[in-house]
């Protein structure tokens, strides 16, 4: 019975990381590039001093991905980000917010 247990939790890290690992940053980042993400929020995920625009760098995952797809499904609005979000899929969501969240918050 032991074993069984210690099997379930072994698959169950297993899954958690792999869901994790989903994610590609490097897609992301290039998706950021084609969006001119860095126009409004930062070469580095950092907006510019004086701008509204929020910091991206070092955001969690799951924020990003909420912020994102609020945006897309226009549960959230934005004159920029509702047109900017639209085209998105899931998976660019993943990557975008893997990328960000990968860039230190840090100057």
């Amino acid at each position: 019975m032991r074993q069984i247990a210690k099997a379930f939790l072994l698959l169950a890290f297993v899954c958690q990381v792999g869901g994790v690992l989903a994610a590609d940053s490097e897609a992301g980042r290039k998706l950021a590039q084609a969006k001119r993400c860095s126009d409004c929020h930062g070469a580095a995920g950092i907006s510019g001093e004086g701008t509204s625009y929020p910091n991206l760098a070092g955001q969690k995952p799951a924020y990003l991905k909420q912020a994102l797809l609020a945006y897309r499904d226009q549960a959230r609005q934005h004159p920029l980000m509702t047109p900017m979000a639209q085209g998105l899929s899931d998976k660019d969501i993943e990557n975008l917010a893997a990328y960000f969240a990968s860039l230190s918050a840090c100057p």
